[in-house]
This record gives C-alpha cells, structure tokens and sequence, in this order.
C-alpha cells in the first residue's frame, strides 16, 4: 500500500534498495553518500532485509565485491559520489563490458582538486563513457523511483548494463521532502524475481569472465555494449510507462514543462530544474513564453528527441553543472549541439553552481530574459557563458 512518508534523498534511495531487497551490497563511505549506505546498513542490521553486506576498504574494492557478486548471479547494488566513483572507474569499465546489471546510486559532488564536498556534475560525467546507462533526479520522490525502474532497465535481457541513478549532493541527498513509497510488495512484484542471464555458479553452463579479447574479439564485445545501450532506449520508455500505471508517476527521457507555446527554453539535469521551473513561471508572469526541458537520461542520450523539441524553439540555453576542459562549454551543451544540426540556432550554454555553488530562480530568470532578447534579435554573442561566477 502507497504512503506518504517525509525522507531525504539518501534515505528514499536506502527506501528503494530496501523495497527491491538485493542479494548482496558492497558499502563504502565517502560524503554525501555516506547515510545511503548506513540506513540500508541499518535495514540489514535489523533483519528488514536478508541481502549480504559487504563492508570494504575502498571503493575500487566495493566495485570489484559488485563485479563478483553480479557474476555469480547475485542481484547487486553500491553507492558512491565523487572521488570515490573515480576510484571506482577501472571496474566500471570492466561491470559494464562484462555485462553486469549493477545498480549504484551516485550521489553527485565536485571533484578534487581543490577538494570539496558539495555538488556538481563532474563525477557522473567524468564517467559518461564508462559503459553505464545514467538516469537524474529532480527531487526525492524521483530517487525512489529511478532507484526502482534501474533494476528492470539494467537486468532486461536486451540490456544486461549496470545503471547509475543519479542525485545531488546535498542539494537531495540531506533534503528532506515528501515521497510515496509503494512498498515491498508492489516494488518487488514490480521489478519481478533476478533471472540472471549467466552465473559463475553454474557448473553445467560453465563461463569465462574476464578473459583476455585481443585483436580477435574486443571489437565485436564493443559492438555488442554499444547494441546494449542502444536496446536500453525502449527499456527505458516501457518501464518508465509500465511504473506510471503502478504508480501514477510515468517517466520518459525527459519532462516538458511550460514548453506547448514557449518561445524560449532552458535544457537542465537534476535539482536545478525544480528551480527553473519556478523562474520559467516568473518569467511567464512578465509576458516572456519560457518553459524548462527536464533531462532524466543523460545515457542513453535522447539527441534526436532533444532536437525535435528545441526545434521548436526560438532561443534555448543549455545548463550545465560540469565543464569539459579544453572545449568549450559543458558536457551537456556539447551533446545536445551535436544532435541540433541547425535546427535551433540560437542555443547557448551556461555552466553554473560548480562546487556546490548556489542558483536561484531570479539568476536562472535572468538567463530566460537574456534568451528573449536573442530569440527577438538573432544574435547569441558569446555562446559559452558563466553564471553566478566572480570572474
């Protein structure tokens, strides 16, 4: 039975992991993830759960506990953020390449150096190649859902990927909100019993995992991850539909908000699209049509849905809350200016709150103002922009 309960983010993951019930977690702290991590720890602790914990002393280890664990068979889950998702990155090559359905709530934060603890995009993105299908939240209620949907995406038999769902450090991690738990009953009769595709165990079906691919056959297991990943797109639209009819709350690549008329657009991930929503509706107020395009998937990445909609558009800005060095622009602006092809010309980039810097709904309203003036004039100016930013 659905109900009403006032949780964190970290603690509607930990509610999430606790409803699935997996057989065995590898747990390592590391801020702000740590308390997703002692609250599932406490659910095992108090017999809520039977899942097999595996307390490590890294998290490269805790990555490698999930490889072989998920290779016996196991249903599988970690978490992690930051530095610690870096020092996981060699097994997340090789989770993915081997086909292994691992779920990890990422709870993003910047990345040293400087050091600091408190959110941007740079962990999950550093790791966008990685093989890992990734899917972001806005608020609580959706790290409890997406936590659920990762399973029946990552374990489907045209899939076989591990998934990251992907929170903001603080921001959602240490916020508590209201969410709608639906309950062990209804979240396991949802994702349904682990059928794994293949097993180490399985002694009259015996397996190699790991083995040496050189010229001979590395390409085509390449080929393979990258036919997964593709497959992961209708996945990822029938659970997304299918847990709507459970739940009520359906899911797709992204959500458009205000966007049926607007004339200006923003394209964001993660908490931050709460706030543009807000600043999309101060805008309104003041007679500019702006409307907020949340992305939910970042892989696989919907370029041609993007494109479609922006088309519509007359001016769009791109947010992003990570940088890639050496080309301008963030990682986002730089994939969605890749599928616009000329469809939306005047599209713009700004990154913003690195390091857990602050945004408002006045800061992201100016950004609809500037867009207005660019929709009615043609000209972007400068196409990669700072905001919030003491230059």
């Amino acid at each position: 039975m659905a109900e009403l309960v006032g949780l964190t983010g970290n603690d509607a993951g930990a509610e999430a992991l606790k409803d699935v019930n997996p057989d065995v977690a590898a747990v390592f702290p590391i801020t702000p993830q740590t308390e997703l991590m002692h609250q599932f720890s406490s659910y095992v602790n108090d017999g809520e759960v039977d899942t097999e914990l595996v307390p490590v002393e890294s998290e490269h280890s805790a990555q490698s506990a999930c490889f072989g664990s998920a290779a016996s068979g196991a249903r599988t889950v970690t978490a992690t953020s930051s530095q610690g998702l870096l020092l996981m990155a060699e097994i997340c090559y090789i989770t993915a390449g081997t086909r292994l359905p691992v779920v990890m709530p990422v709870v993003n934060r910047a990345l040293s150096g400087p050091i600091n603890i408190h959110c941007d995009h740079s962990d999950a993105m550093g790791c966008r190649d990685t093989g890992w299908i990734q899917i972001y939240s806005e608020n609580a209620q959706e790290v409890y859902d997406n936590t659920i949907q990762a399973f029946r995406i990552g374990e489907h038999k045209d899939v076989l990927l591990p998934v990251m769902s992907c929170l903001d450090g603080f921001i959602l991690s240490h916020t508590m909100e209201s969410v709608e738990v639906i309950g062990r009953e209804a979240v396991q009769g949802f994702v349904g019993e682990y059928d794994p595709a293949f097993s180490l165990l399985d002694t009259q079906s015996p397996i190699s995992i790991g083995p040496l691919h050189l010229t001979d056959y590395y390409f085509e297991c390449k080929r393979q991850e990258v036919e997964a990943m593709e497959n992961a797109r209708q996945v990822i639209l029938d659970v997304g539909k299918e847990f709507g009819e459970l739940t009520g709350r359906g899911y797709g690549f992204f959500e458009e908000y205000r966007l049926d008329d607007a004339d200006v657009a923003i394209v964001a991930l993660g908490s931050t699209c709460g706030t543009a929503k807000a600043a999309a509706d101060q805008a309104r107020d003041k007679g500019i049509k702006a409307g907020v395009l949340k992305l939910r998937v970042f892989r696989p990445f919907p370029g041609d849905e993007i494109a479609e909609v922006i088309s519509r558009m007359g001016a769009v800005a791109v947010m992003d809350r990570a940088v890639s060095f050496g080309l301008k622009g963030g990682p986002l602006f730089n994939e969605v200016r890749s599928f616009a092809n000329g469809g939306c010309p005047n599209l713009i980039n700004y990154v913003y709150g690195l390091g857990g810097r602050d945004i408002n709904a006045t800061e992201i309203e100016s950004i609809f103002h500037e867009l207005e003036k660019i929709k009615d004039t043609g000209q972007t100016g400068e196409l990669y922009r700072y905001i919030g930013l003491r230059e």
